[in-house]
This record gives structure tokens, C-alpha cells and sequence, in this order.
């Protein structure tokens, strides 16, 4: 047999690999994890693609007519097929601004939840492996802020980087001020997460094993604990790019999170709200529906994740 012919192959037995997996038949057996997963996939792609697929540019001032605000769905009186589910207060189309403001909502949740992801796994990778008086503050540091409500410590530290932040650079850095915000105040699940999978895996054979033949402990944390204590936090990720992305939202419907120059679904809800009793309801409610859509979305696939990796329910 040629090499070209083995290399042609191993594809295609990967794949058959895949598909004979304990994780693609949880996968196949569950219609409403495939739901989600088309939502989601649906969501990210035309948020990402957005400048291609949107059918306006909706924050070009050049394109927008005010003589279509308050524009309604099409399918209502006075509605026009050009703007499918109606403008906004400034004629812009609602549809084109949501796939815009998806963009920042989901470009603002996954970075948030690396942020988070990135200073949990160090912390609780370091405080399992090291104990002694280190894991002890890093433990109680995560059980002081866990007793304190997300969203109000996201506050309380976007209010402070607001505050230190010239007035003229405010707005240009709204987007990094969030996602610090959101990752600070979520970074203890994924350390204890961590610490409690580390202390498992620290008192194992191969573990001792390096000690002894003199592998340093920086080589064994990240060489031989983490790629075996990544599993759990791969779960607690997906659910917390739902949380992230309802948090930003939350903080700017509240009027602290991304200016209407560059809005997300929360801005959006926000601005909408405004116009909510004067008859424009769909100014708020496309936007909330599509923020509920994809955490709803998100979270089904969390939890599809979280069932699927769990030995107990296999």
C-alpha cells in the first residue's frame, strides 16, 4: 500500500472513530441537543458574518433614512418588505442592528468566559498542586467573592475602571471594560473546579512517578494534570458563555455596558425599551427574543455536555 493511499485513510478512520464515539451517539440520540446546536451555529455565523450577510448597514450614517423610523414588521400595517422586522427610531433595520449587536454580544461573552477560564485554571491548578498556605487564600478569596452576586461585583468593577478611565477614551474602551468585569466576577467556579480535580490527580502514580525521575512541577502541571482536569471546565464554559452573554446584557440594558455607537442585544433591549408603550414593541422584543433564543440555545448544549462527559450516566 502507498503512503498516499494510508494518508487518504486516516481521515476517513478518524471520522469513523468520531462517529462510533460514546460522545456522537449521545449527540445523535438527543433532537433537542441538535436544536440547539443548529440555533447556535445559526446565531454565531450570522453574527460573525455579519458586514457580508446583513441586509443593511445599520450604523453608516450614510445609509440610514430617518423617514423610515417606526417603520412595523412587514406583515403589519404600514410595514415594508425592505425591513423584515421593522426599524428602529432611527429608521435602521432591526433585523441587520441584531445581527450586529449578536456580533458584540457573543464576541463580548467569549472573551469574558477565556478571561475567566484562563485566571480559574491557573489559580486553581496552582492552589491544588501547591497548597499550604496558597491554596488556603485562594480558596477564601473564591468563597468571599462567590458570595457575592455576580452582576453586582461586574458593577462595582466596571464603575471603578470607569472611573479611572479618561472621559474621552470611555466609550473606546467599553468593550475590554466589560469583558474584565464579567471575567473577574466569574473566575472562582472554574478554580474550584480545578483545585478539587488537581488534589485527585496530584495523589495518582503518574504524578509520582514524574516527581521521581525529576520532571519540575511547572512540566507536570501543565503537561500531565491539566489536559486530565479540563473536561469539567470545558462544561462549566459553555454554560458560562450563556451567563456572560445575559450579564453583558443585563449591564447594558442598565445603562454601564457598550454605548448605542456600538450596541449589543442589551443596548438594543435598552433603547427599545424606551418606545415599549408607545406602540414600537418590536423595537425591544425582536432583540430580547433573540438574546433568549441563544442562551437558551447555549444553555441546552451545556447541559447536553455536562450529561454527556459524566461516566456515572453512561
Amino acid at each position: 500500500m502507498s503512503a498516499g493511499s494510508v494518508r487518504a485513510e486516516r481521515p476517513s478512520s478518524r471520522w469513523a472513530r468520531m462517529r462510533r464515539s460514546d460522545l456522537f451517539y449521545s449527540f445523535k440520540r438527543s433532537p433537542t441537543t441538535m436544536v440547539a446546536t443548529l440555533i447556535t451555529i445559526v446565531f454565531v455565523v450570522g453574527a460573525v458574518f455579519a458586514p457580508i450577510l446583513a441586509p443593511h448597514t445599520p450604523f453608516n450614517p450614510s445609509s440610514i433614512d430617518l423617514n423610515d423610523a417606526f417603520k412595523p414588521p412587514a406583515w403589519s400595517e404600514g410595514g415594508d418588505w425592505r425591513y423584515i422586522i421593522g426599524t428602529d427610531n432611527q429608521g435602521r433595520d432591526m433585523l441587520s442592528t441584531i445581527m450586529y449587536g449578536g456580533r458584540i454580544s457573543i464576541m463580548v461573552g467569549f472573551a469574558a468566559v477565556a478571561l475567566a477560564m484562563f485566571i480559574g485554571i491557573l489559580l486553581g491548578l496552582t492552589s491544588g498542586y501547591l497548597g499550604g498556605w496558597y491554596e488556603s487564600a485562594v480558596m477564601r478569596v473564591a468563597d468571599v467573592q462567590l458570595t457575592i452576586p455576580a452582576i453586582l461585583l461586574a458593577l462595582l468593577i466596571d464603575g471603578v475602571a470607569r472611573a479611572i478611565l479618561p472621559a474621552s477614551h470611555k466609550e473606546d474602551y467599553a468593550s475590554l471594560v466589560l469583558v474584565i468585569a464579567i471575567g473577574l466576577a466569574s473566575w472562582p467556579q472554574y478554580a474550584r473546579v480545578i483545585r478539587s480535580a488537581t488534589l485527585v490527580e496530584k495523589s495518582k502514580d503518574y504524578v509520582a512517578a514524574a516527581r521521581v525521575i525529576g520532571v519540575p512541577s511547572l512540566a507536570i502541571m501543565l503537561r500531565h494534570i491539566l489536559p486530565n482536569v479540563l473536561g469539567p471546565v470545558l462544561v462549566i464554559g459553555t454554560l458560562g458563555l450563556a451567563l456572560a452573554i445575559i450579564a453583558e446584557a443585563t449591564l447594558s440594558f442598565l445603562g454601564v455596558g457598550l454605548p448605542p455607537t456600538s450596541p449589543s442585544l442589551g443596548t438594543l433591549i435598552r433603547v427599545g425599551n424606551d418606545f415599549l408603550f408607545s406602540g414600537e414593541w418590536w423595537i425591544t422584543l425582536f432583540p430580547a427574543l433573540a438574546l433568549v433564543i441563544l442562551s437558551l440555545a447555549v444553555n441546552l448544549l451545556g447541559d447536553w455536555l455536562r450529561d454527556a462527559l459524566n461516566p456515572k450516566l453512561r
